[in-house]
């Protein structure tokens, strides 16, 4: 639960700074396609959406985690549990990731 915490709160933190960002231009403009191409070319605010995309992603698949262990109480029921967020977690996260680099214009091979 320390970890669900600590990334709740950090992620609070992360998502009010990304908030602020937006706020910087009017949003209809914020969302073209050209200035999201350029956001991702803009180091700190990848360095920021990354961290957005772990922190939301460890707390969102723990949080899952915790409830479908609240649903049935065995040691293999909580393996299995344990497995498949984790397994799903770390998906999100590459999937997410490959988008950042690719969005940035970098190459993957």
């Amino acid at each position: 639960m320390k970890i669900h915490y600590m990334t709740g709160i950090a992620a609070l933190f992360v998502v009010a700074v990304h908030i602020l960002m937006r706020l910087v231009m009017p949003f209809n403009l914020s969302l073209e396609f050209d200035n999201v191409i350029l956001n991702y070319h803009n180091l700190p605010y990848a360095v920021l959406l990354e961290s957005i995309l772990v922190l939301i992603a460890i707390h969102g698949f723990n949080g899952l985690r915790v409830i479908l262990l609240e649903m049935r109480q065995s040691r293999g029921w909580e393996n299995f549990v344990t497995v498949v967020t984790i397994v799903a977690m770390m998906g999100v996260i590459a999937y997410g990731t490959r988008t950042i680099i690719v969005a940035n214009g970098l190459s993957l091979g």
